[in-house]
């Protein structure tokens, strides 16, 4: 090697050192693990060692105070907070109140529960953003359809709820009781 040419890595010194990390509190090396809730970075001495950290670092969101808004249950003021699924409207005065602004849901009011007979079917969303219909009367009643709910009944079980359905022929109604689901002419 002469005085000129360089070493193999030396540009590419900071590459390296990003792919092999050591643990800051214990000097081991850190690799990628993956959990129930996703993939983190963390050290390969575990379970002596305990340091995690996310593999992708987050913007810090700040809670943002609504002024002129109000608690219905402690009449603390309500914050734009960020949490596990995203930003929600919660009470300042957390953990003492644990209010939480839900989502105005449109109840279809000629829909029946068929479980419970009490509550109405309103629409509601899961955390992956998907519409689902369940009984308003939750969580007594745990009653719950993937389908858009028409009131009527099967007319072969006798089941009070059908379901509104696109399928390849077109729209039909379906029954909602799964032991059955009987289409309807």
């Amino acid at each position: 090697m002469t005085k000129d040419t360089k070493p193999l890595f030396s540009q590419h010194e900071h590459a390296l050192e990003k792919a092999y990390e050591v643990c800051p509190e214990c000097g081991s090396e850190l690799a990628i693990k993956n959990s129930k809730a996703g993939a983190f970075i963390g050290c390969v001495s575990y379970p002596n060692c305990h340091y995690t950290r996310p593999v992708v670092e987050q913007e810090k969101f700040e809670t943002q105070i609504l002024a002129g808004s109000q608690c219905p249950k402690c009449a603390h003021e309500l914050a734009v907070k960020q949490g596990r699924y995203g930003l929600f409207i919660g009470c300042t005065n957390f953990p003492d109140c644990d209010h939480i602004e839900q989502e105005q849901s449109e109840v279809y009011q000629d829909v029946v529960c068929p479980k419970c007979k009490k509550g109405h079917l309103a629409e509601k969303q899961s955390r992956y953003g998907k519409t689902f219909y369940a009984c308003d009367n939750y969580p007594k009643c745990k009653f719950a359809v993937n389908h858009h709910p028409v009131a009527g009944s099967c007319q072969q079980c006798g089941f009070e709820l059908l379901l509104a359905r696109t399928m390849a022929a077109g729209d039909i109604l379906q029954c909602a009781d799964k032991k059955c689901a009987h289409i309807q002419k």
